[in-house]
């Protein structure tokens, strides 16, 4: 039975998953179907955490929107997910960065990763 499931999730998962850390700005296209059409909406936030593994991998995003935080977690692997664009790489020093949304303007900000 293990095996089975296995091989179900082994042909779900991306060839060319995204490579994003906790931290980094990220655009994220995601599919929304409105009746019978189709189009791409862009979302584009900080990197909160990312959870789970294989196929059940997720991570969150939070943006402000006319001063209210907004967050979404969305599926790796989703078919609904088009594309993840990394905009700015964060530098952050733990996993989960649930402190910033306590936070306000730019006490909210993550600083830039400089290479």
């Amino acid at each position: 039975m293990n095996d089975i499931i296995k091989n179900i999730e082994a042909e779900q998962l991306k060839e060319n998953a995204p490579e994003f850390r906790v931290g980094d700005t990220v655009k994220v296209y995601g599919k929304i179907k409105e009746g019978n059409r189709e189009r791409i909406q862009v979302f584009e936030g900080t990197v909160l955490k990312k959870q789970g593994g294989s196929t059940r991998a997720t991570f969150t995003v939070r943006k402000n929107s006319n001063g209210v935080g907004v967050e979404k977690t969305w599926p790796l692997h989703s078919p609904n997910v088009e594309k993840v664009e990394v905009v700015r790489r964060g530098k952050v020093r733990r996993a989960k960065l649930n402190y910033l949304r306590d936070r306000v303007g730019k006490a909210a900000k993550v600083k830039e990763l400089v290479k």
